[in-house]
Order: structure tokens, then sequence, then C-alpha cells
């Protein structure tokens, strides 16, 4: 006897989770939301993992000057282009993209219409100007889109669009050639990529942290001579090496930065990643004696972490990791607030 059959049609999904902050200084909450559509200008990602940064403590708690609630955070996004908006013809659905903390410029200021846009007036960033990657599901402009390599993992790329750019960047800016002393201070989330960059530029690396037992895990990471600050004067011990070129200061502490500026060489220069609201003390004399300087640096722009991302490709960079569900973001969050993670936290979906 003959049988009927019934075509099935897949429901479309409409809705999404969402760990959003619905005021300065609130708990996250998991709840669901209709999936966002892209406007002109713009493509829809589909979330696959994204970084827990020490920075979403600006979204989190509300420091940052002007920002709206609700709000979802999150900076280093590593994704699918999902839907492509209107006028959108450089980048195509299915292609893997990431967002890093440059979220697009408006292109008309003196700095942009010099090309400096990582300097960018009005500069927009993901997850404080827009909601971020703590969704299954977000929308971008394009210019905050950089290409994500097929031998990356979604988890792997996802804090190279950050820590990874920002140490990356900092370090390919500062001067030092290969074969120059450059210090890493702290061997943490930003610091243990800074060490896997220097190493692989040919910088001799003098690793700089607290305690006897980050040792083996510096070394294993590139560096050549580690340095327990607990245990010995550390601009003290750079001298004896005969002075840095660079100290890149990736632990957010200005007294650690102060104390190390005497450890420059002549013409040394302090690159100052780690953020921290207190002053760096030093005096005119430290710096005029040997022509030593001290230089802030923010990550940079979609082309800056697709460099990134290749270098990390090309010579095995990559970020130490912990992952947590979506759905356990304020688990996450503490972790990483709790300066006990090795080294990024990453949520996944």
């Amino acid at each position: 006897m003959a049988t009927s059959r019934i075509a099935v049609v897949p429901t479309k999904v409409t809705q999404m989770k969402v760990a959003v902050v619905p005021k300065a200084g609130a708990d996250f909450q998991i709840i669901e939301r209709p999936i966002p559509e892209p406007g002109a200008g713009q493509v829809r990602i589909k979330v696959q993992a994204c970084g827990v940064c020490h920075s979403d403590v600006l979204t989190k708690e509300g420091a940052w000057p002007g920002i709206q609630y609700p709000r979802v955070p999150g900076h280093e996004v590593a994704g699918v282009i999902d839907e492509v908006g209107a006028g959108v013809s450089t980048w195509q659905k299915g292609q893997r993209v990431g967002v890093g903390w440059h979220g697009g410029q408006d292109g008309t200021c003196r700095e942009c219409r010099r090309g400096d846009f990582r300097n960018c007036r009005n500069l927009k960033i993901c997850g404080i100007s827009y909601d971020g990657g703590y969704q299954q599901y977000m929308v971008a402009p394009v210019e905050a889109l950089a290409a994500i390599p097929e031998s990356l993992s979604d988890a792997e790329a996802a804090p190279l669009l950050c820590a990874g750019i920002t140490t990356y960047n900092a370090l390919r800016h500062s001067g030092a050639l290969p074969g120059d002393l450059v210090a890493v201070v702290g061997v943490g989330g930003l610091g243990h990529l800074g060490i896997q960059f220097a190493a692989k530029f040919g910088y001799q690396v003098a690793a700089i942290g607290r305690g006897s037992e980050n040792t083996t895990l510096a070394k294993k990471l590139g560096a050549s001579v580690y340095i327990d600050s607990t245990a010995t004067n550390a601009a003290q011990a750079l001298q004896k090496l005969g002075g840095a070129q660079v100290i890149l200061a990736t632990a957010p502490s200005s007294k650690v930065m102060s104390e190390l500026i005497d450890g420059l060489a002549p013409n040394g220069k302090l690159m100052v990643v780690g953020a921290t609201f207190d002053p760096i003390e030093v005096t005119p004399i430290q710096l005029i004696s040997g022509s030593r300087s001290i230089q802030g640096w923010a990550s940079g722009t979609p082309a800056d972490s697709e460099d990134t991302l290749r270098f990390a490709e090309l010579t095995g960079v990559r970020p130490m990791i912990e992952t947590f569900p979506l759905e356990r973001a304020d688990e996450a969050y503490a972790r990483m607030l709790s300066g006990k993670a090795e080294f990024r936290v990453v949520l996944t979906m």
C-alpha cells in the first residue's frame, strides 16, 4: 500500500541567548532576545567564542563615560558571518571573522583623515559603544572585521584579538631590533603572549614576575631569563644584562613600572599596555639620563588584528585558555577577575 510523505520544514530560529548587564554594577542576566538584523554596512556574526577581558570591567561596572544600558560586553569575538547588510560586498556569508576592541571609526576626524584609525576621536568600542560578543549572534560594522585564518580555532583566535594584538603591536612598534634585550613584565593574560611574541621576534627575552613558580613556564614560553622581583631588584638585574632596550609592562601596577625605569638601556623605552589609574612616578633625570622614554600603546585596528593572527599562525604563538559556556558568564567573569586563570578566559557558544 502506498504511503504519503509529509515534508518537514525546519523551524527558523528567531531567538538567541544573551549574557547582558542590565545596569552598571549589576550581575549578568542570561536572557533570550530576537536575533538582530544587520543594517547597511553591517554584518551579523554567529558568535563561536568570545574572550573575557579585564577591560570588560568598564562595561560591567559602568566605568566608561556615556555607556548606555542594558549592554552586552565582549570585544574578543570570533565567529562566522551569518548575514550581510545592504551595501556589503567585500565580506560574504560563511566567512570566519573576528572583532576586537577597535569596533569602528568615524572616518572624518583629524586622525582618521591621516589614516591613524587607532586614535580616532570618536572610536567605537565593541561591547561598549554597541553590544559585543557575550551572545550567540551580534551585529558589527564592516570596518571592525578581521579575517581569521582557518588553522586557528575560534577559542584560540578570540584572545589574540585583544591581548594578542596589544602585545604584538606594541612590540613591533617599540623600536627594538632582533637580538636586543626586551623585558616582559608579568606572566599573565597579556604577559604570556608578550613573551611568546618577543621570542619569535628574535629578542633576548627577560620575563619579570613575582615568585619563583613562574620560572619554568616563562622559559617554556620563550624567555631566556626569568627575574623574580620578590627576590631581587629587577632593574638592577636588567642592568647586569646590559639594560633593556624595551620593557613591555603588561602587569597593571604603576608601582612596578616606576621601579623598572632604571632598568632601561640608553635610548630604552618603557612600553605601557597594562591599564591602571595610578600615576607612574619618574624623575626628569631618569629620562634625560640615557634619553629614555615612556610610551603607552592601545591595541590596534582590524588590519593589525589580521597581522597578529597571521603571525601567530606562522610561528605557533597560542594563548593558554580556560573555557566556559555562555550560560556561565558570571562564573567566567569572576574567574578572570580572580587573577587565577591560566591565562585567558573564553566563553564558547
